[in-house]
């Protein structure tokens, strides 16, 4: 950022997932903890003083947000008890540029515009993630085995989805800091390797930004993706159970 140059990996996960850097580093020991002898925190505006010290209290968290809270539950719980599926093998990211003259990212494609158009007619493709369907061509819509609505995540969304585990990150600072701030920074690890899984599998070359692809387009590329799926989705399950029990310890203090 200070040399003012972009990055097509590391960039969305500022740009996209709208929580600033200097946000990232501020710590938070999450709801109803006293911190003894505190006076100040990284947190100000939502802590209080209690008892020779500071406490961030179940109260200050807006009563108009406990709707997103109880739905985030609901959607967790079902995610977490879906079986991960490994098939995908990255086609979202080939299904956003198919039979497009113009791509999404500043850098060059690993392959001619017709070869890459073929890789996404070669495959299926079975996006089950709204957010990352949502930026398909046109052309590349109906390709899609499922048909996908936002209202419908809860009933498609799997652990195995690499952008699933993303947003594990989006679920944590979307309620800083009422969960703690480590839980915070381990969701945002986990993301940041999803996000080099998924770039590393997408049609764009970024060899010239030290990636190596995963070359999805052949046999062994595809075996290597699946099994970055799977590693992904074992890290995550433990994120993903203390996301849902810091949601479910605040919707209970908030009152919902």
């Amino acid at each position: 950022m200070r040399r003012g140059e972009k990055h097509p990996v590391t960039d969305f996960l500022f740009e996209y997932y709208a929580f600033r850097a200097g946000h990232l580093a501020r710590w938070s020991p999450g709801v109803g903890v006293r911190l003894d002898g505190a006076t100040d925190t990284d947190w100000k505006h939502w802590f209080a003083p209690c008892d020779g010290g500071m406490v961030l209290p179940a109260a200050a968290f807006p009563r108009h947000r406990l709707d997103y809270l109880r739905w985030a539950v609901a959607y967790l719980e079902a995610t977490q008890a879906r079986e991960p599926v490994f098939g995908c093998f990255g086609l979202h990211e080939w299904a956003m540029v198919y039979r497009e003259p113009t791509v999404r990212h500043r850098v060059p494609l690993r392959l001619s515009r017709d070869d890459t158009d073929r890789v996404v007619e070669a495959g299926t493709v079975r996006c089950t993630h709204f957010d990352a369907f949502r930026f398909f061509t046109p052309a590349a819509v109906p390709l899609n085995r499922y048909e996908l609505t936002r209202p419908a995540a809860t009933a498609n969304d799997q652990p195995g989805c690499v952008h699933v585990t993303m947003d594990l990150y989006k679920f944590g600072f979307k309620v800083a800091p009422f969960v703690p701030a480590e839980l915070v920074a381990d969701a945002f690890e986990l993301a940041v390797a999803a996000r080099e899984l998924d770039m590393r599998a997408s049609p764009y070359d970024l060899t010239a930004f030290g990636y190596a692809p995963v070359r999805i387009e052949t046999r062994e590329g595809r075996e290597e993706y699946a099994a970055g799926q799977r590693e992904l989705y074992l890290r995550a399950r433990p994120v993903r159970e203390r996301m849902l029990t810091a949601y479910r310890h605040l919707l209970a203090l908030a009152g919902g």
